[in-house]
């Protein structure tokens, strides 16, 4: 479990962490001392208007107080403002993206109370702390002005932090910011382990400056593979280091059957027409990337994403899995996702009311007491309540014990899906067909081609197919092994008890606070079909559902008629997992990669990709309101050549090729 830093101030009014008897920053000027040492040293200026790529990375060792990222941020900022005055937007950096690992983070209240000394960075302080995560080991990312500028902040020692990243061969990381408190005071990551790892996911040419000039420190990163060398440190210090990287090792974090190649997004179909279609839109807008959006339908959010409340909570287990790590991360960035969207102007109908799991039968009560007993999640992310505090929260009697996710609530997914949309056309506009429903895809020597009704559409760089059951009507993705389930919800009428009701509630299914005077009662389950039709016995098993569990309350008793229906089918694979990555074609890993058969981890062929810029984003279940928007952000980075806010574990986890190595490994195939 991930604590807060211990501190206090010192009679300048430095902050000072107790556990390490060292200063966050210099008592002469923290500002000062940050740009000279970090931002001058790694000559970022300079490389912001001449880098080879569109993004510029830093990571930093040590975030603290954030000084050095909002100090980075300042000036990156005003990097873009020259830009902008100098008519030159079509060169040099235009996104920057921070990487920081702390072990001990601030507690907000700390962090709040520190950033006051530096008024000059109010306004990005004030969004840091809006966004500040909670105690939760991993990878947090964190977005200012529309994605501009991307901070990763991971919680966690640095070096294990490194470990479970998902990074390309050709590294990530263009400067560092060597910080954290002094060698002599945190001799424990000043590593010759950490220094190997940091070049790792370097990429050559990598720069790195630190405060120290400590000769273990200098003689350690020289051995990890940097050129190092002493300049003038910062005011009364006499001398500091930096270092350039000439090679690098050669690695990447997976398996090249578990690799995600970039790919030119130059101009990108999208075809679906719901939750995790507008996400890859907007994850795409945010990075100026053109793109069209084909969906059968009429209009936006007619599948899955129709029902017109949707309950957003992570799902988690009594383990550390990457099941449980996919959902704790991705439900906390699509809470800062949606309130964003929010404070910009564009509206959904929505409570963050939290949402009360309740354990209506012995073995939810004892997994809900594992749950407990492991103290793997922070109490503000998931805790659990006795019967009494339960129906406290929920206004309503039910005698229940359960798990309550504070942060969670409903949203009106139709809603979302247009606000999504929406801003991301604000960001980069672009085209959308509807009554589009794609037939065919080909794929030539000058890109995709897409075929509707006798139109053809393209050429496109690539094609994500965000279709969700319909993801597998072509005949390049006719093997994706999807599980359709098939789920009708009902809209009963609120009754006053029943109005009493302050946050959702899960059972078998859902119920839902009132809103336009009706209840959302759900949901049922029918495999092995792709129907939309809404059928009455599906109310009335609906109802019955609510009632085996709370018949003896008197909210679900007195409820009213119900009045409408919405059925779709949820696109799901068998380990309940969504898939994001390139297109996975069977035949293709047969051949490459024969040798797992034989328990052989090396002698691989080269993947032909006979389907290359052909993307798979669906099987999000009933739960892409948490998991889409973060597993968008993952897609369209690894395709983007950028840092991955999923670790290596949870990256293959959704991999569209697990199946076939499973498979492989297993001798099945």
């Amino acid at each position: 479990m991930i604590k807060n830093a211990n501190i206090h101030f010192n009679h300048q009014g430095t902050p000072v962490a107790n556990d390490f008897d060292d200063i966050y920053y210099s008592d002469d000027n923290g500002l000062a001392e940050s740009y000279y040492v970090f931002y001058q040293q790694n000559n970022i200026d300079t490389r912001l208007q001449s880098h080879d790529q569109a993004h510029f990375v830093i990571a930093e060792t040590g975030f603290g107080t954030g000084l050095n990222f909002l100090n980075t941020c300042q000036h990156f900022t005003d990097h873009l403002a020259r830009q902008q005055v100098q008519k030159q937007l079509n060169y040099g950096v235009k996104r920057l993206h921070f990487i920081a690992f702390e072990k001990h983070p601030l507690s907000v209240s700390d962090l709040s109370k520190i950033l006051t000394a530096w008024p000059e960075l109010n306004l990005l302080s004030e969004q840091l702390i809006s966004q500040y995560p909670i105690n939760l080991e991993g990878c947090h990312r964190l977005e200012f002005n529309n994605g501009t500028i991307v901070l990763d902040l991971y919680f966690g020692d640095a070096l294990e932090s490194i470990k479970t990243m998902s990074y390309p061969r050709s590294g990530i990381v263009d400067a560092w910011f060597l910080d954290g408190f002094a060698p002599s005071k945190n001799p424990d990551m000043w590593q010759q382990s950490l220094f190997n790892a940091m070049v790792n996911i370097s990429k050559v040419g990598a720069t790195l400056a630190t405060f120290t000039a400590a000769g273990f420190v200098r003689r350690g990163l020289s051995d990890a593979g940097f050129t190092m060398q002493k300049v003038k440190g910062f005011a009364h210090k006499r001398s500091m280091l930096i270092g350039t990287l000439k090679h690098t090792n050669d690695t990447q974090s997976a398996p090249s059957y578990f690799n995600h190649d970039v790919s030119p997004l130059s101009n990108v179909a999208v075809i679906g027409g719901g939750i995790a279609s507008s996400c890859i839109l907007y994850s795409l807008a945010k990075r100026g990337i053109s793109s069209q959006l084909f969906c059968q339908d009429a209009a936006p959010a007619m599948g899955a994403s129709h029902n017109v409340q949707g309950a957003v909570y992570p799902h988690l287990q009594a383990k550390n899995s990457p099941h449980s790590e996919l959902f704790a991360h991705s439900f906390l960035y699509a809470k800062r996702l949606y309130k964003q969207l929010l404070n910009d102007g564009f509206s959904f109908d929505h409570s963050w009311c939290g949402v009360l799991q309740h354990a209506v039968k012995q073995p939810l009560a004892d997994r809900h007491e594992n749950l407990a007993q492991q103290q793997l999640w922070p109490q503000t992310l998931m805790r659990n309540v006795t019967a009494e505090q339960g129906d406290t929260i929920a206004g309503v009697t039910t005698g229940y014990s359960g798990v309550y996710f504070e942060q969670g609530g409903w949203v009106n997914p139709p809603q979302l899906v247009n606000a999504m949309l929406s801003a991301a056309h604000c960001l980069s506009p672009y085209k959308s067909t509807f009554n589009c429903p794609i037939e065919q895809l080909e794929k030539t020597s000058n890109g995709w081609l897409l075929f509707s009704n006798g139109k053809q559409f393209g050429p496109f760089s690539d094609v994500i197919i965000c279709a969700g059951e319909h993801s597998d009507a072509f005949a390049q993705t006719k093997a994706l092994p999807i599980v359709g389930v098939r789920g009708q919800v009902s809209h009963v009428q609120a009754s006053e008890q029943s109005k009493k009701l302050k946050t959702v509630l899960c059972h078998k299914g859902y119920f839902t606070p009132a809103y336009l005077d009706h209840h959302c009662m759900g949901a049922t389950f029918e495999k092995n079909t792709k129907s939309r039709q809404i059928t009455e016995q599906d109310n009335l098993t609906n109802r019955e559902q609510l009632l085996n569990f709370y018949g003896h309350c008197h909210f679900a008793t007195s409820l009213g008629n119900i009045t409408a229906a919405k059925a779709a089918v949820r696109c799901s694979f068998i380990d309940h997992l969504p898939m994001a990555g390139e297109w996975a074609e069977q035949s293709d890993y047969l051949t490459a990669f024969a040798n797992l058969r034989l328990g052989k981890r090396y002698q691989y062929q080269a993947l032909s990709k006979k389907q290359q810029g052909l993307h798979i984003f669906t099987g999000f279940g009933a739960r892409a309101l948490c998991s889409a928007p973060l597993c968008s952000e993952h897609l369209i980075s690894s395709l983007s050549n950028e840092p991955r806010p999923l670790s290596e574990r949870v990256s293959q986890a959704i991999h569209p090729a697990r199946f076939i190595v499973r498979d492989l490994i297993r001798n099945k195939i």
